[in-house]
């Protein structure tokens, strides 16, 4: 595979999100909370950041979360799995995830066919100064209490520039 050196890896867990990515979502949810940001990359107005350790705190209102993918001390299942647990059990709570639409893994059938809407991105959306697009497919994962789960897509080629 010719040119793909290191183009699926990163040494970096602190991308931000696209701002054409974000900001549509933002107009439809009115986010509250970015789950895991910093300073220098939370997109709504209150946020934890890596040292306040997201996984730990109570969430609560309309989140977005954009977890690290490769974190070394917690996996992205742990996110997704508070994510859906914690919704199941308030009536108030949201959580809007960005995530790898890995439909080969159990933890992918075990949570996120649960959520209330998954919704798969078409295109490849660029995170912050990157050279390439991310070369996996992504899925906007809407966790909310609800007894059915509505599928759909995101299309970021109309998104770009607006």
């Amino acid at each position: 595979m010719a040119g793909f050196t290191n183009k699926f890896e990163s040494t970096r867990q602190d991308w931000p999100t696209p701002r054409y990515l974000y900001d549509p979502l933002n107009e439809e949810f009115r986010f509250e909370w970015d789950l895991a940001a910093s300073a220098e990359n939370a997109l709504a107005p209150r946020f934890y950041a890596k040292e306040q350790d997201g996984l730990k705190q109570k969430w609560d209102g309309v989140c977005w979360l954009n977890p690290p993918f490769g974190q070394k001390t917690a996996k992205m299942v742990d996110w997704i799995k508070k994510a859906w647990t914690d919704t199941q059990t308030s009536e108030t709570l949201t959580v809007v995830m960005l995530i790898p639409a890995r439909t080969n893994t159990r933890w992918f059938h075990q949570y996120r066919m649960k959520a209330a809407e998954v919704r798969f991105i078409c295109g490849r959306p660029k995170f912050g100064d990157a050279t390439h697009g991310l070369p996996q497919p992504l899925v906007l994962v809407v966790f909310r209490k609800s007894s059915e789960t509505k599928f759909g897509s995101f299309h970021l080629a109309q998104r770009r520039g607006s």
